[in-house]
């Protein structure tokens, strides 16, 4: 073996292990950097109930949903079958619990209950929500220039005492986003919630007056 052999020998043996460090080192920033954060809003219109509260105790159990949906990621569907994520975004609460937060608020923005919340102030509450979330994702057009926002939302009211269901529902809402940009798709997730809690709001209200 030469001298200059030798040398290049040294060099790649110190070096290689420098190299894989610093790609360790990239990995290990791409995973912790942070990502956009985005939150959706009740609407500001909700009806705000006159005289006094109804004396019920309403608890908003955490919806369930499939497992593409138990994520903080923004999901987006190039085709039925196929789920994806928004690079460098997420919600502000993994998507279960962040309708949980909406429906809780949206029902406490109507100033008509005695209580509502995640759990019972004490062994159990008068009724409680249960509820699916089938469908909260944007699903790209074939060009991928723009695409349509569906929700979909089963919610199912029990009264406690006896575990009886007094009124079941289904919430849809479909809206068109002009593009795929982030801030387009987020403004067009925003007005679908709007819009399925406008309906959800009423609804529940309603079942819990006359049961």
């Amino acid at each position: 073996m030469t001298y200059a052999s030798s040398i290049r020998t040294v060099l790649l043996a110190v070096c290689l292990p420098l190299l894989s460090g610093c790609g360790a080192i990239s990995a290990i920033n791409g995973a912790t950097a942070a990502l956009d954060v985005y939150e959706l809003r009740v609407p500001a219109d909700l009806p705000v109930a006159t005289g006094r509260a109804l004396q019920r105790d309403v608890v908003i159990e955490l919806p369930t949903s499939g497992g593409a949906l138990a994520t903080d990621r923004i999901m987006v569907r190039p085709s039925p079958l196929q789920a994806q994520y928004l690079p460098d975004v997420r919600w502000s609460e993994p998507t279960p619990v962040m309708v949980q937060t909406l429906m809780l608020r949206t029902l406490d923005a109507t100033q008509g209950l005695r209580y509502v919340g995640r759990r019972p102030l004490g062994a159990s509450g008068d009724f409680a929500i249960v509820s699916e979330l089938v469908d909260f994702q944007a699903d790209l057009a074939p060009d991928a220039n723009s695409a349509t926002v569906e929700v979909r939302l089963i919610a199912r009211i029990v009264r406690e005492r006896d575990l009886g269901i007094v009124a079941s529902r289904t919430f849809t809402a479909s809206v068109p986003a002009a593009s795929s940009d982030t801030p387009v798709l987020v403004d067009a997730f925003d007005a679908a919630v709007a819009q399925v809690m406008r309906d959800f709001a009423p609804w529940a209200m309603t079942a819990v007056r006359v049961n």
